[in-house]
Order: structure tokens, then C-alpha cells, then sequence
């Protein structure tokens, strides 16, 4: 049975992706982003998604962290930030009075730690949501309990990856998430010294995979955001089109 959880309220539908602007809207304006060099129309964020940020600190990754393919590119950064505590420090206030509602994307893979720390992310003001970034190899029982954790006052967002979203989703919604977001696949390329990077992958190589994910996720009643290779207004509304709630931008805003 599916929890009675606060609904998502987004006044557009149109998002950033974690990882794409940093961890406040600096300089933003409710006016809107051009996602694509040649758009000529300006799109609205309804909202700011920041970079994952975890519990504990995080340290770049060593070696080589961009890797390009035809149709995309492999990121291995590491997810370098200065964990919660520090993040709430240095952005709270920022966060606070920011125009755009924020929501806080976490990177977390302890059920027990998160819900020890989510009276101090209740307390936050101007958020609009928490987006779970949850592990790509998560097993279903963990990505349930990651969920059920972050339950409470605000709407959770599970960031499932695009190839394990039809499997995790129902579970995720039991627990007490509000909607659902399609997060990068992970993928495995050689370097330039021969060795094998593993990250996560995109570009518009992804857009077709991602597109069925969320006409399958939407068929199948799960509030879905759409991710994955957009990076033009006609693609977001293709995505809308076939059942999405909302769409986020990555690497058309990154280009």
C-alpha cells in the first residue's frame, strides 16, 4: 500500500539536473535558461536541483574524469562536495532566499544515517523536495528503505537509473516517495593509459532509452521526471508528451 506523502508541487516543468549548475542558483531569475545555444525561447526552472551532496565529505576522483563516446560522454568525478553539514553552512541562507524553490538532491546509501539527519534538512527553508540519489547497484529492499528514511514533511524524489527505474519504482513509491526521477545509466570505457573507467553516461545517445523509460514509467501510473540526453525544448516536450510530470536538463546545459 502506497503512503499518504506530501504531493510534489512544481509551478513548471522544467529542472535542472543534479550536477549541472553548481549548488546554488547563482544569478538565476524565474525568467528561465536558453537548454540549446540555437533556442530562441527562454525556458522556466520550476525549480533548482543542486549537486549531489552527501553525508560525509566527498574527494574528486583520481585520473582521468571525462571520457567521450559518439553520442555522449562518461563522467567519473567522484561526486567531489563538502557533505551535508558544511553544504547546509556555506548555503542554507542562499538556499533561503533564493527566487527558485530548491530541491536538495542527496547521495546516500544508509538508511539508519539519513533519517538522523532529516530533521535538520525539515528545518530548511525554500525547499521544495529532497531528490534521493540512490545507488545504481541499490537492491530493491535498500532503495525502499532509503525512501522510507526521508518520509516526512517534504516530497521525496527516488533518482532511479534509467535502467533499473521500471524495477524499482513501485517499491520506491510504497516506501513513501512522491515521484520518481530518471537518473544517468552507469557505463565502462577505456582511458587513454588502457585502463577501464566506470561512470555514469551522458548525452543524446541516452534520449531514446530514457524516453521509453518514461512512457513505460508513466502507463504504469508512477509520477516520473524525465532525464536523460535532452537538450532541446521539442525533446522535453516529447517526454512530456508521453507522460512525464517534468523534465530535467543535463548536458544541454553543460554544452
Amino acid at each position: 500500500m502506497q503512503l499518504d506523502m506530501p504531493p510534489l508541487e512544481l509551478n513548471g516543468a522544467m529542472l535542472n539536473a543534479a550536477g549541472s549548475l553548481g549548488f546554488v542558483p547563482r544569478g538565476f531569475v524565474p525568467g528561465g535558461f536558453v537548454p540549446k545555444k540555437d533556442e530562441a525561447a527562454h525556458t522556466p526552472l520550476a525549480a533548482f536541483i543542486t549537486n549531489p551532496i552527501s553525508l560525509q565529505p566527498r574527494r574528486p576522483s583520481q585520473g582521468e574524469r571525462m571520457l567521450p563516446f559518439p553520442g555522449g560522454v562518461l563522467l567519473h568525478t567522484g561526486l567531489p562536495n563538502p557533505g551535508l553539514r558544511r553544504t547546509i553552512q556555506e548555503y542554507g541562507m542562499a538556499w533561503a532566499h533564493a527566487e527558485l524553490p530548491i530541491i536538495l538532491n542527496l547521495l546516500v546509501d544508509d538508511p539508519v544515517a539519513l533519517r538522523k539527519v532529516m530533521p535538520n534538512i525539515e528545518a530548511l527553508e525554500n525547499l521544495a523536495g529532497l531528490e534521493l540519489n540512490i545507488p545504481a547497484d541499490a537492491a530493491p529492499q535498500l532503495a525502499g528503505e532509503l525512501c522510507a528514511a526521508a518520509a516526512g514533511r517534504l516530497p521525496v524524489i527516488a533518482q532511479l537509473s534509467v535502467p533499473r527505474a521500471e524495477e524499482l519504482a513501485h517499491g520506491c513509491l510504497r516506501a513513501g516517495a512522491s515521484a520518481i526521477s530518471l537518473g544517468p545509466p552507469r557505463g565502462t570505457l577505456a582511458g587513454a593509459d588502457g585502463r577501464l573507467v566506470n561512470g555514469r553516461l551522458y548525452g543524446p545517445a541516452i534520449y531514446p532509452q530514457a524516453l521509453a523509460t518514461t512512457q513505460a514509467l508513466a502507463r504504469a501510473r508512477v509520477p516520473v521526471i524525465a532525464a536523460g540526453g535532452i537538450e532541446h525544448e521539442a525533446q522535453a516536450a516529447a517526454c512530456l508528451a508521453a507522460g512525464a510530470l517534468a523534465v530535467q536538463f543535463d548536458i544541454g546545459l553543460w554544452r
